[in-house]
């Protein structure tokens, strides 16, 4: 019988090294409720494709878990939609259906991925480029029930995605050029990297108001996905430094009292999140206790939560 925190749908992002199944039985190990996890080697612009022995013992696994609808694949780093270089652009988009393509394969739900960098254009041209590609990559896919989740971003350089209308914008262009059906689209918003843009999350006002802002630019009910992080830079830094839950600049502490005053409360408690998975990427180290870090956050983040 699952266990009744279930529908917190906490995970991690965990390795697939030897097979993606072990990440599987890693993530149940650890107690989680859910995981993301990379279908690939995301350093290799070109893989074998899945082979079928493994799928097929994936989604049993998957069946006796429960987690059919919860599963969250993370798309490679070297994918730039974005790019204003012809050559990188179709590596890009070669990936990125390959990618789709392996989810739909293993059934995973959700595809997260970073929205791209505009080098040397402007920030609109970038946005087109993504849009571009989404044309390219829905109409290979139609009928696919996999969901492409666009990423906010900490806002470094040129990097797209930095803000929530940005973010918003940029689904609302890709709805308009490739005519797909709105659930083939959403959002993962990241804590770590909202706070490092500038949505001061370190305390509850400060949450309410990145939920609020988030609501009018995006729309709550199309995030598919959280990213719990804590940030190791102030908000506002435009840096992407994952943070273990409590010991960064928005938890500000790890007591239950002092994560309660945090935007981390506010997040956990609006009731649109409360059955989406909830990934950590936090370090994959042990605390001094030789107990996996990832334990010891989900345990925060499961008395924040009141599971």
């Amino acid at each position: 019988m699952p266990p009744p925190y279930t529908r917190l749908m906490f995970g991690s992002h965990l390795s697939i090294a030897g097979s993606m199944v072990n990440a599987l039985h890693e993530a149940e190990k650890l107690g989680l409720d859910t995981v993301q996890v990379f279908t690939k080697n995301q350093q290799q612009w070109k893989a074998k494709p899945p082979d079928p022995a493994m799928v097929t013992e994936w989604k049993g696994e998957v069946k006796r878990l429960g987690w059919g609808d919860r599963i969250v694949s993370h798309a490679s780093y070297l994918i730039n939609l974005a790019s204003a270089n012809e050559e990188l652009w179709e590596k890009s988009v070669n990936l990125m259906l390959d990618e789709i393509e392996r989810c739909e394969t293993l059934g995973i739900r959700y595809l997260v991925h970073h929205p791209g960098a505009a080098v040397g254009q402007t920030r609109e041209e970038g946005l087109a480029r993504i849009a571009k590609a989404y044309k390219v990559l829905f109409k290979q896919t139609k009928g696919y029930t996999t969901v492409s989740c666009l990423e906010n971003t900490a806002g470094a350089g040129t990097t797209l995605g930095r803000s929530f209308e940005e973010l918003g914008g940029l689904r609302r262009m890709i709805l308009d050029g490739t005519g797909c059906k709105p659930e083939r689209i959403g959002f993962c918003i990241d804590t770590c990297h909202a706070h490092a843009a500038g949505y001061d999350m370190s305390d509850r006002a400060g949450g309410a108001a990145m939920l609020e802002a988030l609501n009018g630019a995006c729309g709550l009910e199309h995030v598919r996905v959280l990213h719990m992080n804590d940030s190791q830079a102030p908000a506002g830094s435009n840096k992407d430094r994952h943070a273990h839950i409590g010991e960064g600049t928005i938890g500000g502490g790890t007591t239950p009292k002092r994560l309660a005053s945090s935007g981390f409360a506010t997040v956990l408690e609006c009731e649109r999140f409360a059955t989406i998975p909830k990934i950590m990427e936090t370090p994959k180290e042990d605390a001094k206790d030789g107990t996996p870090m990832d334990t010891v956050n989900l345990g925060r983040l499961r008395k924040l939560a009141g599971g």
